[in-house]
């Protein structure tokens, strides 16, 4: 790997770095879905929501097409989600140690 690389890769995981951008990832795990279907899961603002959704488009992880009136956002790379399964088995790794030690 080259520097440029670790760049590319360093931006992409900076794009997941949001519990609120972690949860609208969960939820588009789960389907397709419009700005006000994942404002209403993160009790946020719309502008909010657009604002995380347009870091996760310009990472490449969402795409979106426009379905009438609405327009609907999708997993663009599902493969993202077994970068959050990774992590939350971390998280269970680093609490059971955490818990042996005490």
């Amino acid at each position: 790997m080259n520097t440029a690389q670790a760049k590319a890769r360093a931006d992409l995981l900076k794009a997941l770095a949001h519990p609120t951008r972690v949860l609208m990832l969960d939820e588009l795990s789960r389907g397709d879905r419009s700005v006000n279907d994942l404002r209403r899961l993160a009790a946020a603002s719309q502008p909010t929501i657009s604002r995380h959704l347009d870091r996760l488009k310009k990472a490449g992880i969402v795409t979106e097409r426009r379905v009438g009136p609405r327009v609907i956002h999708h997993l663009a790379c599902p493969c993202m989600l077994q970068a959050l399964s990774c992590t939350l088995e971390a998280l269970k790794s680093v609490k059971k140690r955490q818990a042996d030690i005490v």
